[in-house]
């Protein structure tokens, strides 16, 4: 029996890992919030902004600009001051964001507050993947990586959630009175301040990055954060095996996603920046931040259209428990090419469903009980594939590809091309939509989907089970 808990105290504490990688993933849900919140109020920042279509367009998209920048930026901060304290950083953005968001009275107000919030979601998507997969043990990395979109999704629905409840309590519209005299789709982006406070009072409990200690040279404090997360026993052959990894005596910068032999970017960084490119061309965020309108769109009243947004949300989130059960027994590599392909069906079927529509000069598309039927299953449909494939598994894959010396880096760069091109996508819908109409603006969505999937067979590598030290050499 002693024996046995002398094993036990050597390997390390699985509790303690589920632990951190929680609080971790809790800027995840902000990110999927903060991006949800928005699909409530884009009739409401209408009407209280006067705005056009193209300044409503810039108001939803503001926020992208700001996650831009904090993905770039997060990934080369980290590297020189830590995972935690740019975690701490974001959790006061976050908790700014969703005050001034709901107190501005203008545009300019407005998305200079968003664009904060961006900065905090920006940077939250590459910190907490990184973060987790730096001190995940191999065999369940993917799982607990994939926690990332879990509480992303989770966010969204929550938004979703208290956007349709918010909206329902004060008479079926955002743009009503509700609380103290504020309309509702204020106090929708005042929710965001609750779970704001969680995380930063969570973060002031967990450790440093072991990986991210190593390259400070700290290795003792390195050692001992190891000791608990994998047992002392392991502890300092995994310090001796991430030092390996690192240019001796030199800390990790953006310089390192070149070879320097070549004068080359990395195949695995341009890997990495296709993946993140085309997880967002696929159209997912047109679905999360502009349902209510496409729904109103295809003939669907406010209400309604903000229901739907809720069922959605329970099959993102639903699906993506799928890609947790998965992801460590049959690869990532596997998912991203059923996903790509599940997807660009998908938004065919919708392409078709809503290019062959009636439309009523006056009234414009109007969806029949069948085609509008058809269209909510196959869009639901198109959020499985997405949840339970492209969703979580390429923030798994943009965790873990990169080799140590250039991983804060190579986020950087990815996490930039990620939400430029979830920019571009969220910018030109409202555009697309009133030049064209939903069946070429999805065609268009669908076409990427098959370029995905032969993107994916012919240049993405597989990396379930592999140590990130094993990624490296």
């Amino acid at each position: 029996m002693v024996k046995a808990q002398s094993d036990r105290q050597q390997e390390g504490s699985l509790a303690w890992v589920i632990f951190l990688s929680f609080v971790a993933t809790i800027g995840g849900f902000l990110f999927g919030f903060d991006s949800g919140v928005i699909n409530g109020t884009v009739d409401a920042l209408q009407k209280a902004f006067d705005c056009t279509a193209v300044a409503t367009g810039f108001n939803v998209s503001s926020m992208l600009i700001g996650c831009a920048v904090g993905a770039f930026f997060a990934g080369t901060l980290a590297d020189r001051f830590g995972r935690k304290p740019l975690m701490l950083a974001t959790a006061v953005a976050f908790t700014i964001s969703a005050w001034g968001s709901g107190i501005a009275d203008g545009t300019t107000e407005f998305v200079l507050y968003r664009v904060l919030g961006g900065l905090a979601v920006g940077a939250a998507s590459i910190l907490a993947p990184a973060y987790i997969s730096e001190i995940a043990p191999p065999h369940i990395r993917g799982r607990l990586a994939t926690l990332q979109q879990m509480m992303i999704v989770i966010g969204l629905f929550t938004a979703f959630l208290s956007n349709y409840l918010i909206a329902a309590a004060a008479g079926g519209s955002a743009s009503a009175e509700f609380w103290g005299g504020w309309q509702a789709w204020q106090w929708m982006f005042w929710m965001e301040i609750f779970p704001a406070l969680l995380f930063l009072v969570c973060l002031l409990f967990i450790p440093e990055s072991p990986r991210f200690l190593v390259a400070a040279g700290r290795d003792e404090r390195a050692a001992s954060v190891l000791s608990r997360i994998s047992g002392p026993r392991k502890a300092t052959a995994q310090v001796a095996a991430i030092k390996s990894t690192l240019d001796a005596g030199r800390k990790p910068s953006l310089s390192d996603i070149v070879n320097h032999v070549t004068g080359r970017v990395h195949p695995v960084v341009l890997a990495g920046l296709a993946i993140a490119v085309l997880q967002q061309f696929t159209g997912i965020n047109v679905v999360m931040y502009y349902g209510s309108v496409l729904w109103q769109a295809a003939g669907f009243s406010e209400a309604d259209s903000l229901l739907v947004n809720v069922i959605s949300g329970c099959v993102n989130v639903g699906f993506t428990f799928v890609a947790i059960a998965l992801v460590d027994r049959i690869g990532r590599r596997p998912l991203l090419l059923a996903g790509a392909l599940g997807q660009a069906v998908m938004l065919a079927i919708m392409a078709i469903i809503f290019a062959t529509a009636d439309k009523d000069p006056g009234l414009g598309l109007h969806l029949g009980r069948v085609a509008g039927t058809g269209a909510l299953l196959a869009a639901n449909a198109y959020i499985a594939f997405f949840a339970a494939t492209w969703g979580p598994v390429v923030w798994v894959m943009l965790g873990e590809m990169f080799p140590n010396q250039c991983r804060g880096a190579a986020l950087a760069v990815c996490g930039l091309a990620g939400w430029f091109a979830n920019f571009l996508v969220t910018m030109t819908f409202p555009i697309l939509l009133a030049t064209f109409d939903l069946g070429i603006t999805y065609m268009i969505y669908a076409a990427f989907g098959l370029i995905a999937w032969f993107f994916v067979r012919s240049f993405v590598n597989e990396t379930k089970g592999k140590t990130l030290e094993e990624m490296s050499h």
